[in-house]
């Protein structure tokens, strides 16, 4: 089954909504819900298009570059590093799956707290 736009954007809020230390809003234009820990963004939901439903993460450059070559809805992104990241749009392969851990690797990458070691 593939995602809408909507479900795709409302997986992504879930799953930022879900993380540590993570705040949100709309301090750039009433369109973009941004999601930040700690002060860094790591996720922007685009609503001022019903027609471009995405959401926008920060990724490890070499992950984006894959990502981009493997799924046709996965692109630059706007406004954004080139090479740190991606777009994300609905379409062939794009799962509830993949945007959670895209969401949770960017959440990682954008908080630059050590990480606790597990025993």
């Amino acid at each position: 089954m593939m995602l809408s736009g909507a479900q795709l954007q409302q997986y992504a809020r879930d799953t930022a909504g879900s993380l540590e230390d993570v705040t949100s809003g709309r301090p750039f234009t009433p369109h973009l819900d941004v999601w930040k820990v700690r002060d860094k963004v790591f996720l922007i939901v685009t609503e001022d298009d019903p027609d471009l439903q995405i959401v926008t993460v920060k990724v490890d450059p070499y992950r984006g570059g894959a990502l981009r070559r493997d799924f046709d809805t996965v692109t630059i992104a706007r406004y954004f590093d080139k090479r740190h990241w991606i777009s994300i749009g609905p379409g062939a392969g794009i799962t509830k799956q993949l945007i959670e851990d895209l969401v949770h690797d960017s959440h990682d990458l954008a908080d630059d707290r050590p990480r606790k070691q597990q025993s």
